[in-house]
């Protein structure tokens, strides 16, 4: 069999479905999601263990296959012609799966994302540290790709990524991007961020903040004149702040309570949700990081930032809930999608 071919059948699929992922896994029918809905591909077969070697042999190289025997599942990504993954393959009961993240080629704009224009102002920042937050699956990586883009087109500087595996793959224009990809450009995050100081770096998007010392690192980053760029599996600021300081030993916990205060810019909660025409359009969450929320952050009380963000709309806050209220009232949601997507439904009932 022709797996490049049989490959380029299934990206058919994902782009003429407008899809976003596709399992495939021993014994059972492909799947693709279309508007966070797995939907199966009943005309064709099921999957057999000997496909399923195939497609593995075409996604993996011989250094991501060892790691796959040894840690039973492995992160990868894939490029066919124009197309491009982020994939996984692990093991279930004994057997092999594969889920498969769909890259655009193309870069959109936040117009096209349906972002608020004043996150653009985190792209104009010369240091700090700007968090975008949510579940898997939200398109947190899309939009970091937006801003990274926008600094590319508009600002003559020296951009890094550090990804696990490279997601999207940029165009040097204006900036010089260079890409590195976990295990094969440097061996972790850690090291791949204390490098970044000797490599005359300005900006930084690092894929993900997993372990303590990268934290610190990317605090230290921010800190020290770099602009970063990161994400955490978090739903809300308060949440994302209380993660990043819990992350570090009781010990260590004030004095990243001050870094943080000092180096954060700003954090940007998202979800995708739904839309009634089809599709998904986002809403979202804003922290921007002004004296009082840093006041709350050196003071413990990250709790009360929540009540900051709803009332500080003048300064370019949002709201979760406002946003939710706004998609609803101009017919983009329903009622339903907008109490299942919010951090307090009964302030929801007051705005719809």
């Amino acid at each position: 069999m022709d797996y490049k071919k049989e490959i380029q059948h299934l990206v058919e699929l994902v782009i003429n479905g407008n899809a976003s992922d596709i399992h495939l896994a021993e014994g059972r029918h492909p799947f693709i999601r279309v508007a966070g809905v797995l939907i199966p591909i009943v005309k064709r077969e099921k999957t057999t263990s000997t496909e399923m070697q195939g497609y593995i042999n075409e996604f993996l190289n011989e250094n991501n296959k060892v790691l796959l025997q040894k840690d039973r599942d492995v992160d990868f990504s894939y490029s066919l012609d124009d197309s491009r993954f982020r994939g996984n393959i692990y093991y279930r009961q004994g057997v092999l799966s594969i889920a498969l993240r769909f890259i655009p080629k193309k870069i959109k704009t936040l117009e096209e994302l349906n972002l608020p224009p004043i996150i653009e102002t985190f792209t104009r920042k010369q240091q700090g540290f700007f968090l975008v937050v949510g579940p898997i699956g939200q398109g947190k990586s899309t939009t970091l790709a937006s801003l990274i883009e926008m600094i590319n087109q508009t600002r003559s500087e020296h951009i890094m990524t550090i990804e696990d595996p490279i997601e999207y793959v940029y165009e040097s224009k204006r900036s010089i991007i260079d890409q590195r990809e976990i295990r094969t450009d440097t061996p972790d995050f850690k090291n791949g961020m204390i490098s970044m100081f000797r490599q005359d770096i300005d900006v930084c998007l690092l894929g993900e903040m997993r372990d303590i010392d990268t934290i610190s690192t990317a605090v230290t980053a921010a800190e020290t004149g770099h602009l970063v760029f990161s994400t955490l599996h978090t739903n809300n600021a308060s949440q994302t702040i209380n993660r990043i300081i819990d992350s570090f030993p009781p010990g260590q916990q004030d004095q990243i309570r001050i870094q943080l205060a000092g180096s954060l810019t700003g954090i940007f909660s998202q979800r995708l949700i739904p839309r009634i025409s089809g599709g998904l359009i986002p809403a979202y969450e804003l922290l921007i990081n002004n004296n009082a929320v840093a006041n709350l952050i050196r003071e413990k009380r990250i709790h009360e930032i929540s009540t900051v963000i709803e009332t500080s709309s003048n300064e370019g806050m949002i709201d979760m809930n406002r946003s939710l209220a706004e998609l609803v009232r101009s017919g983009e949601i329903t009622t339903e999608s907008a109490y299942l997507n919010s951090f307090d439904p009964k302030i929801l009932d007051r705005l719809i």
